[in-house]
């Protein structure tokens, strides 16, 4: 759940309720954006997972929630419930790329719509979003350091725009850039931090705020950069 967007104390809720639904009287769980860790007043053991690598699949979250309500209730049993989480955690993404890129796509031209944008500037919009969420998801696969992935698909989403202007393909520079980033911006990041703080997890929340603030900042240097050049 961790590695695909979940909320940290909504990670520590499930796991309690799996553990009192195993007949675990009393357990503890400290979850953290990297790590997790977990004991049983039982046993002097101590168990720590460390979260190395962390995506956004709101579906998995789902399905995982999913499993514990059905394991609280009695429906499935241990086996069941492990054979399932495995089978979670194996499988792929449910979207392939070319369907995420098609869908940034269009989006990138609905975000401009939105800023007030015009029709005329809705193709040269998507042209940038794709080809910014393209590089972005190509530099991932060499540089697993997210924040350098996104500030170049940034920088790539200028370019695009600035030549696409200069061409005559588009006309408003400001809003073909603001659309075609906002596939980009960490909606989901901001408002997890703020959940968690709400619910007095402040080192998760704290944490997921700084990745959201880097994140806007990486996002933010590549149009800059851009901007300073052209």
């Amino acid at each position: 759940m961790l590695e695909n967007g979940a909320e940290t104390y909504r990670v520590e809720d499930t796991m309690q309720r799996m553990a009192t639904s195993l007949g675990v009287k009393q357990s503890h769980c400290f979850a953290m954006p990297t790590g997790i860790i977990f004991s049983i007043d039982e046993m002097e053991q101590t168990k720590l997972v460390r979260v190395l690598e962390r995506t956004i699949d709101l579906n998995k979250v789902a399905m995982v929630n999913n499993i514990s309500r059905r394991m609280a209730q009695g429906e499935i049993s241990v086996d069941e419930a492990l054979l399932e989480l495995k089978q979670i955690d194996e499988s792929k993404p449910e979207y392939p790329v070319w369907l995420q890129l098609t869908s940034v796509s269009i989006l990138s031209g609905w975000f401009l719509i939105m800023f007030q944008g015009k029709w005329a500037d809705f193709v040269p919009a998507m042209i940038s979003g794709g080809l910014g969420f393209a590089f972005l998801v190509y530099v991932h696969r060499f540089a697993k350091i997210k924040f350098f992935s996104e500030f170049l698909a940034s920088f790539v989403i200028g370019f695009t725009a600035i030549w696409q202007v200069k061409l005559g393909i588009g006309t408003d520079l400001d809003k073909i850039i603001i659309g075609s980033v906002m596939p980009l911006v960490p909606g989901l990041h901001i408002t997890n931090a703020v959940r968690d703080l709400m619910a007095g997890h402040l080192v998760a929340g704290l944490s997921k705020g700084a990745e959201a603030f880097l994140t806007a900042f990486a996002i933010g240097s590549g149009i800059a950069i851009v901007l300073s050049i052209y």
